[in-house]
C-alpha cells in the first residue's frame, strides 16, 4: 500500500523461497527489480539467508533494504557482507520509505522538489551537524537524507568520539548535535553532560537533541536533565525532525 501510494509499482512475497525464486524469474526475463525489500525475522529462510541468493543473482546495482522491528547490530556487518544496502526500522512510515529509496535514485527528485525543498528549508542550508550514531547503516542513511537537504554532517560513533570532536572544534563550529542515547563507552546522557560542562561559551548553547527509541516522559525528562534541548522519537520522522531542527536554528 505504501509504495503503491508513492507511485511505485510492487509485488510482494510470504517467504524467503518465494522471494530467491521470484527475484530469479524477473532477472530470467530481464525485468529486474528496482529494489529488494527484505524482511530479517522470518520462518523458514530468515532475511539472511534470504538474502546471499538473491544477491548472487542480481547486479550490486540493485538495492537491498533490510527491514526489522529487532535490533540487529549484532548482525548488521553480516548482513552488509552479503550484500545488503541499507536498514529501515519497523513500524514503517511512508516518509521513511520515501527518502530510504530515494537514495538509490538520482533522478526520483524532480526540479520542481528540489526547489520547493530548498526554499522550505533554506534556513538549514550549510548549517553543520555532529551526527553520534553507533550503528553505521543507520548513521549513513542518516548522512544522505541530511545532506539531501544542504545540511554538512559529520560523525561521531559513540558519546566519547563525540565529545572529543566538539572540545577539538573551534567554538561555533557546530550548529546541532543529534545525540543517540543507547552507545556503546559513552551514552547520549554523558556525552551530553560532557560537552555541557566544558569551559567555552557554546556548550551551553549549542542545540542537543536526542535521538531514541525511548519516548517515555521518564527518558524525555532524563534527557533534559541532561541538557538536551529536544527528544526526536526513533524511527525518525524527517517532517519532524526538520521542525526540531529549524525551531533551534540560530
Amino acid at each position: 500500500m505504501l509504495l503503491t501510494e508513492l507511485g511505485m509499482r510492487g509485488s510482494w512475497v510470504l517467504s524467503g523461497y518465494e522471494a530467491v525464486e521470484t527475484v530469479r524469474a524477473a532477472h530470467e526475463r530481464q525485468d529486474d527489480f528496482y529494489e529488494v525489500i527484505l524482511d530479517w525475522k522470518m520462518p523458514g529462510m530468515d532475511g539472511l539467508e534470504t538474502l546471499r541468493p538473491i544477491r548472487s543473482q542480481v547486479s550490486t546495482k540493485v538495492p537491498i533494504i533490510i527491514i526489522s522491528a529487532y535490533d540487529y547490530s549484532h548482525i548488521e556487518q553480516e548482513f552488509i557482507d552479503a550484500g545488503a544496502n541499507a536498514f529501515i526500522s519497523k513500524p514503517l512510515f511512508k516518509s521513511k520509505m520515501l527518502h530510504a529509496l530515494q537514495l538509490f535514485c538520482d533522478s526520483c527528485k524532480t526540479e520542481n522538489h528540489a526547489a520547493a525543498d530548498e526554499k522550505q528549508y533554506a534556513d538549514l542550508l550549510g548549517k553543520r551537524i555532529l551526527l553520534v550514531e553507533d550503528n553505521m547503516l543507520n548513521r549513513e542513511i542518516a548522512v544522505d537524507l541530511l545532506q539531501l537537504y544542504g545540511l554538512i554532517v559529520e560523525e561521531a560513533e559513540n558519546g566519547q568520539v563525540a565529545v572529543d570532536s566538539f572540545s577539538r572544534s573551534e567554538p561555533g563550529y557546530y550548529d546541532f548535535i543529534l545525540m543517540d542515547i543507547q552507545m556503546p563507552v559513552m551514552d547520549g546522557y554523558e556525552a551530553t553532560l560532557a560537552i555541557r560542562s566544558m569551559e567555552r561559551a557554546d556548550a551551553v548553547k549549542i542545540p542537543i537533541l536526542a535521538l531514541t527509541a525511548n519516548a517515555f516522559v521518564t527518558d524525555v525528562g532524563k534527557g533534559r536533565n541532561a541538557g538536551m534541548n529536544d527528544h526526536i522519537s526513533k524511527p525518525i520522522n524527517l517532517e519532524v525532525l526538520f521542525a526540531a531542527l529549524r525551531k533551534w536554528v540560530a
